[in-house]
C-alpha cells in the first residue's frame, strides 16, 4: 500500500514537470505567431494547449486520491500540494500563452509587432520558453540552487519588459496609441509566464527544504 502511494507521489511529480514542458512549447508556438505569422501552426497549439488542460485536471484528480488513500507525512503533503500549485501555475502559463496567439489571430493577416519593438519579443519568448525547461527539471531533481537562476532569468524578462515599456512610451514612437497598448499587454503576457516560473521554483525550494524563501528572507 505504501508503495502505490509513493508511485502515486512520482507520477504526480512527473506529471506537474511535463505541464511545465508542455506551457512552453504552447509559448514557443505563440511566439513564432507574434514574429512570423506565416509559420504559425494554429492546430498544434490548440492540442497542445487542450493536453494541458486535461493534465490540469487529471493532476487534481490524482492529488485528491492520493491524499484520500493514506494520510501522508509533512514531506509527502508537501509533494501533493505542490505538485498542485505547479499544475496551476503551468496550467496558467499555458493560457498567457493562449492570449499571445488571441492577439495575433485578431490583426490577422496584419503583423501585431513592428520592427522597432520585435527584437525584445524575440528575446522575450526564448528566454520565458527556457524558463519553462528549468521549471520542469527543478520539479523533477527539486534542487534548490536551480531556483537562483530561474529567478535572474526571470528579473532580465522583467527588464526586458520595462525597456519595452520605454520605447513604446517615447516621444519617438510612430505606431500609434491603439498599437502601443496592445504591445504593453502583449509584454505583459511573457512577463507574467516568466513569473509563473519563479512562482514555481519557489514552491520546489518549499517542497525540498520545508522552508518558503518568504520564511528565508524574514529569518535573514
Amino acid at each position: 500500500m505504501r508503495s502505490e502511494f509513493h508511485e502515486r507521489l512520482d507520477t504526480l511529480t512527473a506529471e506537474a514537470s511535463a505541464m511545465c514542458v508542455l506551457a512552453g512549447s504552447v509559448m514557443r508556438h505563440a511566439n513564432t505567431a507574434l514574429l512570423r505569422t506565416d509559420e504559425f501552426d494554429s492546430a498544434a497549439m490548440r492540442s497542445e494547449l487542450s493536453d494541458l488542460h486535461a493534465k490540469h485536471r487529471n493532476l487534481e484528480r490524482l492529488a485528491l486520491v492520493t491524499l484520500a488513500c493514506e494520510a501522508p507525512v509533512a514531506s509527502d503533503l508537501r509533494r501533493v500540494v505542490t505538485a498542485l500549485h505547479v499544475g496551476a501555475d503551468a496550467d496558467r502559463m499555458g493560457e498567457l500563452a493562449n492570449h499571445v496567439a488571441q492577439a495575433v489571430e485578431r490583426r490577422y493577416p496584419e503583423p501585431v509587432v513592428t520592427d522597432a519593438v520585435s527584437g525584445y519579443f524575440m528575446k522575450m519568448g526564448r528566454i520565458v520558453v527556457d524558463l519553462a525547461g528549468a521549471a520542469a527539471a527543478m520539479v523533477i531533481d527539486g534542487d534548490p540552487a536551480r531556483a537562483d537562476h530561474i529567478r535572474e532569468t526571470d528579473e532580465f524578462v522583467n527588464e526586458l519588459h520595462r525597456r519595452l515599456f520605454a520605447v513604446l512610451m517615447s516621444p519617438d514612437w510612430d505606431g500609434g496609441v491603439q498599437r502601443a497598448v496592445d504591445l504593453i499587454l502583449l509584454g505583459r503576457f511573457y512577463e507574467r509566464f516568466g513569473d509563473h516560473t519563479k512562482a514555481i521554483a519557489d514552491r520546489i525550494v518549499f517542497r525540498t527544504t520545508g522552508i518558503s524563501p518568504l520564511q528565508a528572507d524574514t529569518a535573514l
